[in-house]
């Protein structure tokens, strides 16, 4: 409410009004008539054939039908001019940029427990510093933790059970008593020093809350709900004589319509750029291709994911197509996109994209082929230098459950 454009009530104060010839006196002001003292309060009437200039204060608001009726976009941006006045124009798209940041869009209600939301507030960091096992962390972004914990230098946080804490003395007397040493749920995967816990979100519903709070302080684009219940936690761990020490993350639904296999994934900073981010991306994969099925990430991807993904994808098929060997006469060998996807549990979409992102698809002689040129090759193979941590399908133990014939999660 814009507050400096209030205008009292006043009471309207009969005046004399001379008539002009042809045109007959009323208690309103008229085009064509002439007044004698003060003008009357308030605002100025328009009766039919009236005029007056268009006021800032009473420009029309434009919904979404219309302005997509207008060919404009959501976000307000404009695609075709209407009119020729560039001042209406330059107010008008003011007015709708000012409209669409003001009313935040309406967020999905099935897919990932985040959905896309442009509200300023949340895109303000409200947390300085937090405290997680050995490291402290400079948060990225906005994370609905309490209030009361907004305004401390240090928000402690307990690795194993995820509890938030105002004091390193809290956390001390919590962690005396705490009784997790991993994260609840069932082991499904172990090698070496690595694990993989399942987490019902319905059964675990405080720990996957307080995970989804721990994950918002580093995804700008995600905007959290608390109903954890219609989602799957996989919360991978590195193992080592004191506990279980979370890594990072990633959501799946329980009933997918769309068959993704990933609504939230994240590494935690400490860990990134170390190769866990693709080795949880192989671990979504490995457990579609337990279940029969072709999987893909919740769209839309966000920058960083959509580069995350598509490097993983891009060595996951060419790591195939160089492991293909010549028919015993000679011939080169073929292979369908099909046959990709079956190999790879990567939907067929994600791999025409990926093969096209990498130049990789020629029409040659009435057909389609892939050519593979010797930088591409090398590339590939100090790119898979670089992960030597890998997925060993053999330690996943891991039987999935049909929840369409579940009356409740």
């Amino acid at each position: 409410m814009d507050l400096s454009k209030l205008e009292q009530p006043k009471k309207d104060v009969k005046t004399p009004v001379k008539k002009a010839e042809g045109v007959s006196a009323g208690t309103g002001s008229v085009a064509g008539a002439t007044t004698t003292g003060p003008p009357p309060a308030g605002p100025p009437r328009v009766v039919n054939g009236g005029s007056r200039p268009p006021s800032p204060e009473r420009e029309p608001v434009y919904e979404n039908g219309s302005m997509q009726s207008l060919g404009l976009s959501n976000s307000g941006a404009m695609k075709v001019h209407i009119g020729g006045g560039g001042g209406f124009n330059r107010k008008r798209k003011l007015d709708e940029d000012t409209d669409s940041q003001d009313a935040p869009s309406t967020p999905r209600q099935t897919g990932s427990m985040v959905a896309h939301h442009d509200d300023i507030i949340t895109r303000m960091k409200n947390i300085n510093l937090i405290e997680f096992g050995k490291w402290r962390i400079k948060p990225w972004y906005f994370s609905p933790y309490p209030q009361e914990l907004t305004s401390l230098p240090i928000m402690y946080i307990c690795e194993y059970c995820l509890k938030y804490l105002k004091s390193g003395k809290c956390l001390e007397r919590h962690l005396a008593k705490c009784l997790y040493k991993h994260p609840p749920g069932n082991e499904l995967y172990r090698s070496d020093k690595i694990s993989v816990f399942e987490i019902d979100g319905r059964k675990n519903k405080q720990y996957a809350q307080h995970l989804c709070l721990l994950a918002k302080l580093f995804l700008d684009h995600k905007t959290l709900y608390f109903d954890t219940d219609p989602f799957l936690f996989y919360c991978m761990c590195e193992q080592d004589n004191r506990g279980y020490h979370l890594v990072g993350f990633f959501s799946k639904e329980k009933e997918s319509a769309e068959d993704f296999n990933v609504a939230c994934i994240l590494t935690l900073p400490p860990y990134q750029r170390k190769g866990y981010g693709k080795l949880l991306i192989e671990f979504s994969y490995e457990l579609s291709k337990v279940e029969c099925k072709t999987g893909s990430p919740e769209k839309p991807l966000s920058d960083l994911g959509l580069l995350s993904y598509r490097s993983y994808w891009s060595q996951t098929i060419l790591e195939i197509l160089l492991e293909m060997k010549p028919n015993e006469s000679g011939e080169r060998p073929c292979i369908t996109i099909n046959e990709i996807s079956e190999l790879t549990s990567i939907k067929k979409d994600d791999v025409i994209s990926t093969l096209q992102h990498l130049n990789l698809i020629n029409y040659y002689k009435g057909q389609y082929i892939i050519t593979l040129s010797e930088e591409q090759i090398q590339t590939q193979e100090r790119a898979m230098a670089k992960r030597p941590i890998r997925i060993d399908p053999k330690c996943l133990h891991w039987q999935p459950k049909d929840w369409s014939k579940r009356g409740k999660w």
